[in-house]
C-alpha cells in the first residue's frame, strides 16, 4: 500500500534533512570554530571536506546494501551513527578530533542521501518522480531558511558545540520517524541477493552509460557550485562584507529559497517540455548567469547586494536542473536504483569535495575566487549536457 503522496514527500524531506541540517547550522560557527579550538581558516574549511568526502564515498556502500537488504536496516545504521557522531562532535577538545569525527557523521548521513531517491524511484517513474522529488526538496528548504538562523541563535549564548547537540537530538527524532512512519518499499522477493562481482557489475554497467554519467556530472557541477559557496560564505560575508551570524543567516536563506522556488516549477515544464529540454536550457542558463557574475565581479563591481543577487539568479537555474537530472538518470535503471542512486550520490559529493578543496586553496578573502569556481561548474555543465544529451528528447515514458 502507497502512502499518500504528500505524507510520503513530508517523510522522505525530514529524513533528507539530516545531511543540510549538520552543514547549513553550523555554517555561521565556522570562524568561531577556527577561534575557539585555535586553528586556521583552511582547518576549519577541512570540516566541511571530510564531511562531504565520507558523504561521498559511503553511498556506494548504502545504495548495494539497500537493494540488498531493503530500504529500512541501512538507514537505521546510518542514522545511529550520526547521532553518536554529532554528540562527539559537541565534545571534541581539537580541530583534528572534529575533523574525523565530522568524517563520521558523513559515513552517517550518506544513507539519507541515496536511500530516500531509491525508494522515490520505488514508487514512481517520469514526471511523477520529478513532482515526488521536488516536493522533497520543498520540505528540505527548510533547513537552509532556518538552520543558519537557528545556529546563529544558539551560538552566541551557548557557543558553537551545543549546534551539535542540536543536531544530535533531531537526528534522534528522524530515526524514530523513520521506525514509525516509514514503509519498506523494497519487498523481499525483488531484493538482490549479496554478490561482489554483482554489485561491481553494476556499476560497471551504470558507468558505461553514457547519459547517466553525463546526467550525474551536470548535477554534480551543480552541487559543486553550491559547496564552493559554502566553503567560503561564512568567511567572505562577515570579513569582507563585514555581516552578522545572524546577516549571514538571512542572506544564505535568501539564495537558499531562489532554488527551491524555482524547484518547484521543474515537474510541470518537464511535462510541458520534456525533462531533457529543461535540463539543457536551465543548464544554459546557469552557465550564462555564473559566467556574467564571475565577470561583473572581475571588473571590480563587488557590492553585496550585487553579488546577492547574481548568486540568487544562478540558484533559480539550478533549482531545475539538479532535481531533474537526478530523476533522469535513474529513468533507466529500476532493478538497480539504490545502486545508481548511491554511485551518482557518491560522484556528485566528490566533485563537490574537490570543489571545496580548490576554493579554499585559493581563497584571499574577496567574491573573485567564489564566483570564478562557480562560472567553471556552469560552463563544464553546459558542455557536458551539449556532448550528452543531444539529440535525446526522453528517456522513458512516463507513467
Amino acid at each position: 500500500m502507497k502512502l499518500d503522496f504528500f505524507k510520503m514527500a513530508l517523510i522522505l524531506g525530514l529524513l533528507s534533512c539530516v545531511g543540510p541540517i549538520a552543514i547549513d547550522m553550523y555554517l555561521p560557527a565556522l570562524p568561531d570554530i577556527a577561534l575557539g579550538l585555535g586553528a586556521p581558516v583552511e582547518a576549519a574549511q577541512y570540516t566541511l571536506m571530510s564531511y562531504f568526502i565520507a558523504f561521498g564515498v559511503c553511498q556506494l556502500f548504502y545504495g548495494p546494501a539497500s537493494d540488498m537488504f531493503g530500504r529500512k536496516p541501512p538507514l537505521y545504521f546510518g542514522l545511529v551513527l550520526f547521532t553518536l557522531a554529532s554528540v562527539g562532535c559537541a565534545l571534541a577538545p581539537t580541530i583534528e578530533s572534529l575533523i574525523v569525527l565530522r568524517f563520521l557523521q558523513g559515513v552517517g548521513a550518506a544513507s539519507v542521501m541515496s536511500i530516500p531517491r531509491a525508494v522515490i524511484r520505488d514508487y514512481y517513474t517520469g514526471t511523477q518522480a520529478t513532482r515526488l522529488m521536488t516536493t522533497v526538496m520543498l520540505v528540505i528548504s527548510i533547513s537552509p531558511m532556518l538552520a543558519p538562523l537557528i545556529g546563529s541563535a544558539l551560538i552566541i549564548p551557548f557557543g558553537w558545540r551545543s549546534v551539535f547537540l542540536l543536531i544530535a537530538l533531531l537526528t534522534l527524532a528522524s530515526l524514530i520517524l523513520a521506525i514509525t512512519s516509514l514503509p519498506e518499499t523494497l519487498q523481499r522477493e525483488h531484493r538482490v541477493p549479496f554478490r561482489l562481482n554483482a554489485m561491481f557489475g553494476a556499476f560497471s554497467t551504470l558507468l558505461r552509460d553514457p547519459v547517466y554519467v553525463g546526467l550525474t556530472c551536470i548535477g554534480g557541477l551543480g552541487i559543486a557550485s553550491f559547496f564552493s559557496f559554502l566553503a567560503t560564505a561564512s568567511f567572505l560575508y562577515t570579513d569582507f562584507y563585514g555581516l552578522t551570524p545572524t546577516e549571514f543567516s538571512l542572506a544564505f536563506a535568501l539564495n537558499a529559497l531562489g532554488f527551491f522556488t524555482s524547484s518547484q516549477f521543474a515537474a510541470n515544464l518537464g511535462v510541458r517540455y520534456g525533462s531533457v529540454a529543461v535540463v539543457k536550457w536551465a543548464t544554459a542558463g546557469f552557465a550564462v548567469s555564473s559566467l556574467g557574475m564571475c565577470m561583473v565581479v572581475f571588473s571590480g563591481f563587488d557590492q553585496f547586494i550585487l553579488l546577492v543577487a547574481m548568486l540568487l539568479t544562478c540558484n533559480i537555474f539550478l533549482g531545475l536542473v539538479i532535481p531533474t537530472s537526478m530523476v533522469l538518470s535513474l529513468e533507466e535503471h529500476g532493478p538497480i536504483a539504490g545502486t545508481a542512486a548511491a554511485l551518482g550520490g557518491a560522484l556528485q559529493m566528490l566533485l563537490g569535495a574537490l570543489a571545496i578543496v580548490v576554493t579554499s586553496l585559493v581563497f584571499d578573502g574577496t567574491p573573485l575566487p567564489l564566483t570564478a569556481a562557480i562560472a567553471v561548474c556552469g560552463i563544464s555543465a553546459l558542455a557536458i549536457s551539449r556532448l550528452t544529451l543531444r539529440g535525446i528528447a526522453h528517456l522513458a515514458v512516463p507513467y
